[in-house]
């Protein structure tokens, strides 16, 4: 048994945080600076005027004058979503990730742990959500998340029996076709009078096939209440390094700023000597909002400069002053090893000494025994401001 929670407007609600009032008006999530501008989650009285995730910024304010947007928070929302998986794990369920708001997790092997039914499975896993929440079990997957659309938040769950799935999606309108694949199947089919997975479900697998491909073959296997097996997330651990900036800082200043992170981030015992892949680049706004982009390397790596000229060029996007900056490691390369050089070996000798000294001092003394001095603004007026004391690499 396939279970989905789902929280609407996750997103949103990550970004009016506190200021829950504001969800009573016709308020939407404003696009990320550099991005498409499409408007994101809408709350509910904006979407009885019509307007929907993914619709122009432009065509929104035309239908709505009076509508507000709210700055994007993705830095906090991904807490806050890391939160809730976090605690579903904490119960033993391997947790599929689907979107920010939306996972899934099998209840099979929870069983025996809660209660010897999915009933128990699922009131535990509602107070280990620290949010409220839309629940829905079923054997599939596409039937958990049309049962838990159709569930309501703090009202329990909706359990679709084994061997219903086909009966409890006929009535339901294929705009419940999940993306990419609805995106591109709902409007056709619309076109040919097909509204519901029932009318989906009874067309002939050949017709479809010949119509739309494979998509259509797609479709109908959700229509029938089969879909594919769940991939959860491998486990994990957070290596993040973080600076506060005390004002304003750009230019040069910016630029050591996240030296001095990929520094820290490089010596932490955290990293094991394993190469970095992908990073993320997060900042906190100084008004308010908070910025983060996801840098994959083409090879991993620890080379200093190599980090540091694929980061660097990122802060130019940067689209208002920020109070704190972060760096994150998101997926990690295979173990550094020894590579063969073209120095002269008394020369190799000579540097891999030195780091096995390094590590030793560091072993005996501590991370912060070793120290290099790294210049942020050598012409400020204040001494604390004109150097940094950053971990030595090896």
């Amino acid at each position: 048994m396939v279970v989905c929670v789902l929280i609407p407007r996750f997103e949103l609600l990550a970004a009016v945080g506190a200021r829950r009032e504001l969800l009573r008006d016709a308020i939407v999530l404003a696009p990320e600076p550099n991005r498409a501008q499409v408007v994101g989650d809408a709350s509910g009285a904006a979407q009885a005027l019509g307007i929907h995730p993914g619709m122009r910024v432009g065509e929104a304010l035309a239908r709505c004058p009076g509508l507000r947007l709210i700055p994007p928070d993705p830095e906090r929302a991904a807490r806050a979503w890391e939160a809730v998986l976090t605690g579903l794990e904490g119960i033993g369920a391997a947790a599929e990730p689907a979107a920010p708001g939306e996972a899934y997790f099998n209840a099979g092997a929870l069983r025996r742990m809660y209660g010897g039914h999915v009933e128990g499975v699922l009131a535990r896993a509602r107070r280990a959500v620290p949010v409220p929440a839309r629940w829905g079990a079923a054997a599939s997957r596409f039937c958990a998340y049309a049962a838990a659309r159709g569930a309501r938040p703090g009202r329990g769950a909706k359990i679709v029996p084994a061997g219903a799935e086909r009966g409890f999606l006929a009535p339901l309108p294929v705009s419940l076709l999940p993306a990419p694949l609805g995106a591109e199947l709902t409007p056709a089919l619309e076109r040919l009078g097909i509204r519901t997975l029932g009318e989906l479900a009874a067309l002939p697998s050949g017709a479809l096939a010949d119509r739309f491909g494979e998509q259509g073959l797609r479709g109908r296997e959700l229509a029938h209440g089969r879909d594919t097996a769940l991939h959860p997330r491998a486990p994990g651990e957070r290596l993040a390094e973080e600076i506060e900036l005390p004002e304003a800082v750009s230019g040069l200043q910016l630029q050591r700023a996240l030296e001095l992170l990929i520094d820290r981030l490089l010596a932490s015992p955290g990293r094991r000597d394993r190469a970095l892949r992908t990073l993320r680049l997060g900042a906190r706004f100084v008004e308010r909002g908070t910025w983060r982009r996801e840098v994959p390397l083409r090879q991993a790596s620890v080379s200093r400069e190599r980090l540091r000229l694929a980061l660097v060029p990122r802060l130019d996007e940067l689209p208002a002053p920020i109070e704190q900056l972060s760096l994150t490691v998101v997926a990690y390369g295979p173990p550094v090893a020894d590579q063969l050089s073209f120095q002269r070996p008394d020369e190799q000798e000579r540097r891999n000494r030195l780091a096995e000294a390094l590590r030793q001092t560091r072993a005996a003394a501590g991370s912060e025994s070793v120290l290099r001095v790294l210049e942020v603004e050598p012409d400020s007026r204040l001494p604390e401001r004109r150097a940094f004391l950053t971990p030595f690499g090896e």
